[in-house]
């Protein structure tokens, strides 16, 4: 039975992550409000009005950047703005997934809907058919310094043009090609309607949303693997029961999460007055990146709903700006990639000592008593490897210097080269939770533990894809199964459920489609 597409109406109000979900993943009607459509008209006004005055209008009657200062006449002015936003279609690399230029699309209109960029209202209706009709320009994504993605919004306007290229129905093709196949037609670019398709960070700011809330979902896995493995270990829970009285708010409902995600299991304990840090201080590290998770969503959900145009439309006037500059996202985002290798050694920690024959008389390395093996002692250095490739991706690249246009641009964000690390540590967190599960099962099959709730899950999936260890044989295969499984949409739907974190998880849309339906109606 086929569902009608839910619609979802831009007015210039932040966007949602569940509404993000649905429009990136081409599931929404996208239409704009009456009162955002006519907030553009009246900006539109004031901008022609300015033209028509004479007055020079940066990007629209001027050249940019270094030849801000070469001025066309009126007879050029269509040949310069066709020009300006095909000489922007720069970008290579990999290209983003439809999902995210979706969404970068979505983020245009909504910016614009606040009535201070300029802009036609054609442009805007141009980019909701294309969107309606699922026609999705390939955005390649390295072409961008922070500071205004004009090498990637670059790829969208010369689309919108009738170059480059587009999918179209699952196909990669010319977009002349798509946009014959779809019905459409190309766009004549009117003065501003040129820079205010390039010129903005849309890109960015919905890469920005999908790597955040990925790394929520990784979060929340790692958190699972990390009980886990406390279990396994025979930790006390008496430090997640204080730190609901003494910790944080943040680190409150992480310890609440540990005891709720274990109260199932018949909990072994075998702890020594006190425990390793990693173990006691779960609640304190995890608390941390969730904090600045939500804190890091929020700024980035804040930027959906404003303009960060140059020039913008404010008290009846044209006026340059120096909002393209997105470092307050920039910054939070490094913050979240050095939360991410606080959790990466954490969880490496305690795969140490999962391995070391220190705790609960375990074997070294997990081999089982009276068998012949290395055991796992190689596979610890993996997650080794891993917390080090995390760490190395860590450190700050927003302040470093770049001066281009002639000395002109001289302050750059990098948001994009952040947003690409930050998505490289989210893929081996997921490899490092893997391995911690792993691990925790091999212990606890060894010492005949029969874990219950959020670890029984974990115990099934690992058991799924790898048997218990007695023989060395190689492992490669079952790690990537084990981590594609704890990654999947489904296991996070089936974790979100059992034990959810309802503040973290309804802010990040987390779990199933049809969850995230509802969130959405609601």
């Amino acid at each position: 039975m086929q569902h009608e597409r839910p619609g979802i109406e831009l007015s210039g109000r932040p966007l949602g992550f569940a509404e993000m979900v649905t429009i990136g993943a081409g599931k929404a009607r996208i239409s704009a409000s009456p009162t955002g459509m006519a907030r553009i008209a009246i900006a539109r006004e004031i901008v022609e009005d300015a033209i028509a005055a004479g007055t020079p209008v940066y990007g629209s009657t001027t050249g940019v950047g270094a030849m801000k200062d070469v001025e066309w006449s009126a007879d050029e002015l269509d040949t310069f703005n066709l020009g300006l936003v095909r000489a922007h279609h720069f970008g290579t690399g990999t290209p983003f997934s439809c999902n995210v230029v979706r969404n970068a699309m979505a983020i245009r209109v909504n910016t614009a809907l606040t009535g201070q960029v300029g802009c036609t209202p054609e442009l805007i209706e141009a980019y909701i058919r294309m969107l309606e009709a699922d026609l999705i320009p390939v955005v390649r994504r390295t072409g961008s310094i922070g500071c205004a993605d004009i090498g990637l919004m670059g790829q969208i306007g010369a689309v919108l043009t009738g170059v480059g290229e587009a999918v179209y129905r699952g196909n990669r093709m010319q977009a002349a090609d798509a946009f014959r196949a779809a019905g459409l037609e190309p766009v004549r670019m009117a003065p501003r309607d040129s820079l205010a398709s390039l010129s903005v960070n849309a890109v960015s700011f919905a890469a920005a949303a999908e790597t955040t809330r990925n790394a929520a979902a990784s979060i929340r896995i790692l958190l699972a693997t990390g009980m886990m493995a406390s279990g396994a270990l025979g930790a006390s829970r008496d430090p997640w029961k204080a730190v609901r009285h003494v910790g944080t708010a943040r680190e409150a409902l992480i310890g609440a999460w540990l005891c709720n995600a274990s109260d199932e299991w018949d909990w072994p304990v075998a702890t020594h007055v006190q425990d390793p840090l990693s173990l006691r201080m779960i609640a304190q590290v995890f608390g941390a990146v969730i904090e600045n998770l939500l804190s890091t969503g929020h700024k980035i959900l804040a930027a959906t709903g404003r303009s960060d145009d140059n020039p913008v439309v404010v008290e009846g006037r044209v006026m340059t700006s120096g909002g393209s500059l997105p470092l307050d996202v920039t910054i939070l985002l490094e913050s979240a990639a050095l939360c991410m290798a606080h959790a990466a050694r954490n969880a490496f920690n305690r795969c140490v000592i999962l391995g070391n024959g220190q705790r609960r008389d375990l074997p070294v390395n997990l081999v089982p008593p009276g068998r012949i093996a290395t055991g796992f002692g190689p596979i610890i250095k993996l997650a080794g490897e891993i917390f080090s490739r995390v760490l190395s991706m860590s450190g700050p690249v927003s302040a470093q210097s770049l001066v281009v246009a002639a000395g002109l641009e001289d302050e750059a964000a990098f948001l994009p080269l952040v947003i690409e690390r930050f998505e490289r540590q989210m893929q081996a967190l997921k490899r490092l939770a893997a391995l911690e599960a792993l691990l925790s099962a091999q212990a606890i099959d060894i010492l005949g533990d029969e874990p219950k709730g959020v670890a029984g899950m974990l115990y099934d999936v690992v058991r799924k894809h790898a048997a218990f260890y007695t023989v060395d044989r190689p492992l490669s295969a079952e790690v990537e199964a084990i981590e594609e499984e704890l990654g999947s949409d489904t296991f996070l739907a089936k974790l979100t459920e059992q034990v959810p974190i309802a503040s973290f998880d309804d802010f990040f849309a987390l779990g199933s489609p049809e969850p995230i339906e509802e969130r959405l109606a609601s």
